[in-house]
């Protein structure tokens, strides 16, 4: 059984830096693409960025250039670096493990989530 959990989120100004850290547990070849989504009040979660084992990565537009996906297969963790941080990234942001090699931007795609964990960003 894969289990994910979110630390790293919090308080920060416009234009601050947060790097969120997914501690993972379970085998890594059962979850070879890992993924972050968010989710705003009164919004649908959405894709933020994904990393596969190839360490092929996806972005959403809206983060493309501002946020860095990556991972340590050793340490079985996903991390995703956030700088240039505006208000409308304020959300609770969401590890996701898939089965899928290709990174899907879908839910619907990911088989395990993680409780999540919120970042705010003030104005």
């Amino acid at each position: 059984q894969v289990q994910l959990v979110e630390s790293g989120g919090g308080l920060v100004q416009t234009g601050g830096s947060v790097r969120l850290s997914c501690a993972a547990s379970g085998g890594t070849f059962s979850r070879p693409t890992m993924a972050w989504f968010r989710q705003a009040p009164g919004k649908e979660r959405e894709f933020v960025a994904g990393i596969n084992l190839l360490q092929r990565t996806a972005y959403a537009g809206s983060v493309k250039g501002r946020f860095g996906v990556s991972r340590d297969n050793a340490k079985d963790s996903l991390y995703l670096q956030m700088n240039s941080l505006k208000p409308e990234d304020t959300a609770v942001y969401y590890c996701a493990a898939s089965t899928s090699i290709g990174v899907l931007t879908t839910p619907t795609g990911y088989d395990y989530w993680g409780q999540g964990t919120q970042v705010t960003v003030s104005s």
